[in-house]
């Protein structure tokens, strides 16, 4: 494995990203790759690994055994469930989501991709942009995925091909300019041979661009997050009432949006009472400024009511309501209706509410609106609308992917059944 010092470690960056293709793409195959070459795989992984390929009938290593860690999943050589591997290079921590690429495991690939920063695309070279990779790109810029990495994998299989390269290159990006995508970017690979994923490849000298890794090393991820709107979900309420802290009361969570500075005005919600910030607390810190994604307390100059589920806000304020327009996940056997009831868990705010409305579903094959079908089933996705018991505070999920989602919750049975995301 790669030596760099645990201090370093700790303080590294962190990227999240997902796998996403259709069935056979190489998925696995590239993650076992990216973490094979990366010497990221402790021995005894690797005896399990050659003794499963050799039980398989494989003569050679299968990387994707890596990934594909449910019996179901070796046995038919796909992914079913979401996997996530963790790794890191002397530049940068990663988690990889490896999600499955059938249409009936649309609900794992929205678990997968819902925290990524970055989007791996995969395409075969031999078949180019086919439906699932355009559904696939549509779900990544539907969950808000600032950075999509298109890997044209299998390229052995087509000679090495700059043209078959350069093709599925301008197909891909007219498909995707009606997306709202940030960034996309594309990279040449062979997955099975490590062409381009860790190394650079001798095949292809006309590629003059960085490789995989280099590439996930490198993403700017500092913009990812809205640092303009000051988003702060109360956890919960810090009173210690001891000798040395008697008059604390500190207010501690995440920060989901904007930068704090001591001295802030800030407004709290639903409240909308205001106050400025006296301290940012960390452990026994007290810091000057605090920012996405760091865990603080708060403490205000006045005395307000504060509980959790209130949010501390600044800047252009987030919206009050209890009625929200949603692009909704449906995870669960039982269909979605109209009029439904259901937990719902938004950020650290738990309220109850009903589908006031199904808006329309989206074909996820041909990405069409639906307006005559008012069931949503299983790894379907649909716009609705939702009618709470109390207002939420929230901003667009476009704006804020933190402020902007959401789950909803069957009390029956406590499951999470859909995930949607406000627009």
């Amino acid at each position: 494995m790669e030596e760099f010092s645990s201090k370093g470690y700790l303080d590294m960056e962190l990227l999240r990203f997902t796998t996403a293709g259709s069935v056979d793409d190489g998925k696995s195959t590239l993650i076992g790759r990216l973490l094979y070459d990366s010497k990221s795989i402790f021995e005894d992984q690797l005896e399990a690994v050659k003794r499963a390929s050799i039980l398989k009938g494989n003569d050679y290593m299968n990387l994707a055994l890596l990934t594909d860690g449910l019996r179901a999943e070796r046995e038919q050589g796909i992914t079913i469930d979401v996997a996530y591997r963790y790794f890191a290079t002397p530049q940068r921590k990663f988690i990889i989501a490896d999600t499955p690429g059938h249409i009936q495991y649309t609900r794992n690939m929205v678990t997968g991709a819902s925290t990524a920063n970055a989007a791996l695309i995969l395409v075969d070279a031999r078949n180019g942009v086919i439906e699932q990779t355009r559904r696939h790109s549509y779900i990544a810029s539907m969950l808000g995925i600032p950075h999509i990495i298109v890997c044209i994998n299998k390229m052995d299989l087509v000679d090495y091909s700059e043209k078959v390269y350069n093709d599925i290159k301008n197909s891909y990006a007219n498909f995707t300019e009606s997306l709202k995508v940030r960034e996309i970017r594309y990279v040449p690979i062979s997955a099975l041979h490590g062409d381009n994923v860790v190394d650079p490849s001798g095949n292809m000298p006309w590629y003059t661009g960085i490789t995989l890794r280099n590439m996930l090393e490198t993403i700017d991820i500092t913009s990812d997050y809205n640092f303009t709107e000051q988003r702060f979900p109360v956890q919960y309420v810090i009173r210690p009432i001891s000798d040395e802290f008697h008059d604390y009361r500190g207010y501690a969570g995440r920060i989901a949006g904007g930068i704090f500075h001591k001295g802030d005005e800030v407004t709290i919600l639903p409240s909308a009472n205001t106050s400025r910030i006296k301290s940012l607390d960390v452990f026994e810190n007290d810091l000057e400024q605090a920012y996405p994604p760091m865990s603080v307390s708060i403490t205000l100059e006045d005395d307000i009511d504060i509980s959790r589920g209130d949010m501390i806000a600044g800047g252009k304020l987030p919206s009050v309501s209890q009625e929200l327009d949603v692009m909704i996940c449906w995870f669960n056997l039982k269909p979605l209706q109209e009029n439904a009831k259901y937990a719902i868990k938004h950020n650290t705010h738990e309220v109850r509410g009903f589908i006031k409305a199904i808006v329309y579903k989206i074909n996820i094959s041909s990405l069409d609106e639906i307006y005559d079908d008012k069931v949503v089933k299983m790894n379907e996705i649909a716009r609705i609308t939702l009618k709470t018991t109390k207002p939420l505070i929230f901003d667009s999920y476009q704006d804020n992917r933190i402020t902007g989602s959401l789950i909803l919750i069957d009390e029956a049975t406590n499951e999470t059944v859909g995930a949607g995301m406000i627009l």
